[in-house]
């Protein structure tokens, strides 16, 4: 993990997230990119004419970078290498492509749930960036003075198709030095014996050479509230998961269940494209 993507609309939930990047970054030699995207309707923008000729871009790129300065300038900030980005784009859209052309290894956004960055992480937005980006969506609920990661939740369905995004989270785990506790939700309407859910976590893990694991099964009405549960009771620090576009893992992470965890999680959030 070399390159940190932090979106930032200069609130308190992004700044909150900048300081949990700063920590990684401090930690593991890191660079940050800060990014400040700029929503203008397209139909504003001549499709002929530079960004640089509207007057609202050229208002708007001044003011965000007057507001870099001032982030910058903060205590936490200060020895990182910190790279600033003003971009003209959808949220997501600007977000996917930073990565893309930067080679980002992990993108850190706040939230404070249902509410969230007006801005950053609500209704759509939530769903384009987290379930949809390419890059490992690491979510911050909270001010963190400290952000460590002992005990980490990977939430799956334990299917063939969900090993690429288990094996990044083997990597952050051992970027962090974190134990990870393998969990599969059983709910009434998708119910299979312990029997079965132990053959097919112990099957999923054979393959990866990662011994800091334990598995865990755990009952309740649904998939969510699963997940939120298991990870009280064991008072984890992290809860990952699997995401895959638009389409959502095949009875399991169907559609909401990364949104909702995104929004109503008070733990932080990380999410792995399959």
């Amino acid at each position: 993990m070399k390159k940190i993507l932090v979106p930032t609309d200069f609130s308190e939930q992004a700044e909150n997230a900048l300081k949990v990047a700063a920590q990684l970054a401090k930690k593991h030699n890191c660079e940050i990119h800060l990014l400040h995207i700029i929503e203008i309707p397209m139909h504003k923008v001549d499709a002929l004419s530079s960004y640089n000729n509207l007057p609202e871009a050229v208002y708007f790129m001044k003011l965000a970078h007057k507001q870099f300065e001032e982030l910058k300038a903060k205590e936490y900030l200060k020895g990182l290498v910190i790279h600033e980005h003003v971009d003209l784009h959808e949220i997501f859209k600007g977000i996917f492509q930073t990565c893309k052309k930067y080679s980002i290894d992990l993108v850190v956004m706040g939230s404070n749930g249902v509410s969230g960055l007006r801005e950053m992480l609500i209704g759509s937005n939530t769903e384009k960036v987290v379930r949809t980006s390419e890059t490992p969506v690491l979510v911050i609920k909270n001010s963190h003075d400290k952000f460590n990661v002992n005990d980490f939740v990977f939430a799956s369905d334990f299917k063939d198709e969900s090993k690429s995004s288990y094996k990044k989270a083997i990597d952050f785990a051992k970027v962090l030095d974190a134990k990870i506790h393998l969990l599969m939700v059983n709910t009434p309407n998708k119910f299979i014996t312990s029997a079965k859910a132990n053959k097919r976590m112990n099957k999923f893990v054979e393959e990866f050479k990662f011994s800091n694991y334990v598995t865990n099964i755990y009952n309740d009405l649904s998939i969510e509230k699963g997940i939120m549960n298991f990870s009280k009771s064991i008072n984890a620090d992290l809860i990952g998961m699997s995401t895959h576009g638009r389409q959502g893992i095949s009875h399991f992470f169907n559609g909401s269940i990364s949104e909702d965890l995104v929004n109503h999680a008070k733990r932080p959030v990380i999410t792995f494209k399959v």
